[in-house]
């Protein structure tokens, strides 16, 4: 018998057996029945009352959810991290606004006509790419490549 032959075989029990299913024997297993592990049922975890929702107290706690909170002492706020408010967004000039809508405006008119199917004239099209173009290029000669002016002596790495 050749090597091949061998393999060809091998294969053909492989593919006779794809959906036969698996008997459970222990003499089929490779490993000895003392690694095997047992089936345990599924166990509840019950949390403790500290770790409860504070919001939602279960109902056999009492009838005022307030007193059962409080217990008379002091909440314990360590390690509680609250972050700081944010700082409000700066002023946008009339000139930045309009190129935001420009930008957005044109694309948004052209998706808008060709989906209702409206019948667009030459000077739309022309005005919808315009503002398109125009909001872009606004946006780009207003953003400024500059070092800020408080940026001090130390202007970092600057190629």
């Amino acid at each position: 018998m050749t090597p091949q032959s061998d393999e060809d075989e091998v294969w053909r029990q492989i593919v006779a057996s794809f959906n036969d299913t698996a008997e459970r024997d222990s003499a089929d297993q490779p490993w000895p029945d003392s690694e095997n592990v047992p089936v345990e049922p599924t166990r509840r975890v019950v949390r403790p009352p500290e770790f409860t929702d504070l919001d939602d107290p279960p109902a056999d706690l009492g009838d005022s959810p307030e007193e059962d909170r409080h217990d008379g002492e002091e909440e314990d706020d360590e390690g509680h991290f609250v972050p700081p408010t944010p700082p409000p967004l700066p002023k946008v000039d009339l000139t930045t606004k309009l190129a935001w809508v420009a930008l957005f405006g044109g694309p948004a008119y052209l998706l808008v006509a060709a989906m209702a199917n409206w019948e667009m004239q030459g000077w739309a099209l022309f005005t919808a790419v315009a503002a398109f173009i125009g909001g872009f290029v606004a946006l780009v000669v207003r953003m400024g490549d500059g070092p800020p002016n408080d940026s001090g002596w130390d202007d970092g790495a600057v190629i």
